[in-house]
């Protein structure tokens, strides 16, 4: 299977001298542990077989979150936080697109940018939920930034998972959301728009966007999930910790160009798309966001501050239905407890070249010198 870092490997070297001038350092920091992750670079561990006395190099990945190969234990760690922390109550799913007109503005603004359209969409969710005639009370809002599409072109829009509920203001009454409905489209498409209009008027008033940014109708969508919150939450998590493609989709490359396959929406159907070495690294890397940007956040009954009042929520609903558990954070599991003992003395493993004996571990390797003697 070819891997992402083989493409890097390959094309980045001439992509940074054409580019490296002008390119963001959060950009040139992703090429570099992308190119370096899981190599002698990273540094590792030195394991030997005790049935063939074979040696076994394990390096070190190196946790970016540009990576691909990185973070499938973070996601399921995150999961199971989120799922500790989820209300027995039905849910809705809410997709709020930006529109092309402004795209270019987010793409070199991205700190402000991004954070403004997540809060704008949280706010206006949060605002129309509690309107009498949709909800009356405050929901729980989870919003993750997405930005690409299947062929890596740049589409800022941010996915919310909002529970089918809210509580009231003094905390002591819950409303339901009705079963297949929480609030018109239109209406909130139209406050979105607003509110980021008015938040962008705000962090820069000397800014200017196509007047059509503001006037054209913003696209929106509001799906009903049920009361199994889990298959949304996986959803979400693809794009938590996962980068814009993934070492699958990536089919070959050659001297010159990089092949793709992605899916088409109209037809569902698996095609493939070539294109050249700079114009694939050019479309990976506009989705890599800077240091210190969230790209998960939580509004409304889910902020933070009022995890207190969340967890007495909890509890009553809980109670209300008696056939449901409380949630309980999940155990660590055996795999995270493997990471955690890697810097001192790893378990055990099963030979991969004898596939009889067990590796037993010798020594940590430094990343300035991996193959010491």
């Amino acid at each position: 299977m070819v891997d992402l870092a083989d493409v890097f490997r390959h094309f980045a070297d001439s992509y940074l001298a054409a580019y490296g001038a002008t390119m963001p350092s959060w950009h040139r920091r992703a090429i570099d542990n992308i190119r370096a992750c899981r190599t002698q670079a990273m540094g590792g561990h030195l394991w030997r077989c005790d049935t063939c006395a074979k040696e076994v190099f394990s390096y070190h990945s190196c946790r970016s979150r540009a990576c691909p190969k990185c973070h499938s234990e973070q996601t399921q760690e995150w999961l199971e936080a989120r799922r500790a922390e989820m209300l027995p109550c039905a849910y809705f799913h809410v997709t709020v697109t930006v529109p092309a007109e402004l795209r270019p503005w987010l793409r070199t603004n991205q700190r402000d940018g991004y954070a403004l359209l997540m809060k704008a969409a949280a706010e206006a969710i949060i605002e129309l939920a509690r309107d009498r005639r949709y909800v009356g009370g405050t929901v729980g809002v989870l919003a993750v930034l997405h930005t690409w599409t299947q062929q890596l072109v740049h589409h800022p829009h941010a996915h919310c998972l909002v529970t089918g509920g809210g509580v009231s203001t003094d905390g002591r009454d819950w409303y339901p959301a009705r079963k297949s409905f929480l609030f018109p489209e239109k209406a909130l498409a139209k406050l979105v728009r607003g509110k980021l209009k008015t938040l962008l008027a705000k962090k820069h008033p000397s800014l200017v966007v196509p007047a059509a940014a503001w006037t054209k109708r913003w696209v929106v969508h509001i799906t009903p999930w049920g009361e199994e919150p889990d298959d949304v939450l996986r959803y979400l998590a693809r794009y938590v910790f996962r980068t814009a493609i993934t070492n699958s989709r990536i089919l070959a490359f050659d001297q010159n160009t990089v092949t793709i396959r992605y899916k088409d929406r109209k037809s569902s159907r698996w095609r493939t798309c070539r294109l050249s070495g700079h114009e694939f690294i050019r479309r990976f890397l506009q989705h890599v966001l800077p240091k210190g940007l969230h790209r998960v956040r939580y509004f409304g009954l889910w902020h933070p501050s009022k995890r207190a009042q969340a967890a007495q929520v909890r509890l009553r609903l809980t109670l209300d239905q008696t056939n449901r558990p409380i949630p309980q954070p999940a155990a660590p599991s055996d795999r995270k407890q493997t990471c955690q003992n890697t810097d001192h003395s790893p378990l055990p493993r099963t030979c991969p070249l004898c596939r009889a004996g067990h590796l037993v571990y010798v020594r940590r390797l430094t990343p300035k010198n991996a193959l010491g003697p």
